[in-house]
């Protein structure tokens, strides 16, 4: 016979997010978009719509586009996460991604609040190799909602991201 899980149960959740481990006792009904904002402490990932409907809470769970706000805490426990806080590991300091820098770049913000979403949802598409058509770039930002810009400068972003990810790294000169 299965017992009724009180409201209150807790659980130890351990999640390595951007890199580092972050572990809590939580409510098993705690978000995980919560768990981001209010246990690590990482203020980028947004909560709008608590639905999964506008795309703002998006992360990316064992790198794959997902909304936090639909995710309990505990079911990504033992598993990595990368918030747009992640975005500049490994660059310079003050040095901005390359989609991030389209994005300031080809005027695909505004306000701002949508934009981590928007950068966790398309970020993987920097990595795909086949060339992809202005459709496809929106069909990938179909589940993100922006109410500020229009998403013409963000298909341009992205295109413009790609290219520069693609560019194969300058050679040095030859003595």
């Amino acid at each position: 016979m299965e017992r009724a899980v009180a409201d209150d149960e807790r659980r130890r959740v351990e999640v390595e997010i951007n890199g580092e481990s972050y572990s809590a006792d939580v409510e098993t009904r705690l978000l995980l978009s919560d768990f981001i904002r209010h246990e690590a402490g990482l203020t980028g990932t947004h909560v709008g719509c608590e639905h999964g409907v506008c795309g703002a809470c998006t992360v990316q769970l064992d790198g794959e586009p997902v909304r936090s706000c639909l995710l309990f805490a505990v079911q990504a426990h033992g598993r990595s996460l990368r918030t747009v806080e992640g975005m500049t590991d490994g660059l310079a300091d003050g040095e901005l991604h390359p989609l991030q820098q389209a994005f300031h770049e080809k005027h695909g913000l505004q306000c701002g609040f949508c934009t981590p979403g928007f950068l966790m949802s398309l970020e993987p598409l920097l990595l795909d190799e086949r060339e992809l058509s202005d459709r496809e770039i929106r069909e990938a930002l179909a589940g993100n909602l922006c109410r500020c810009t229009g998403y013409q400068n963000i298909v341009e972003a992205v295109k413009l991201a790609r290219e520069r990810v693609r560019e194969p790294a300058e050679t040095p000169p030859s003595p």
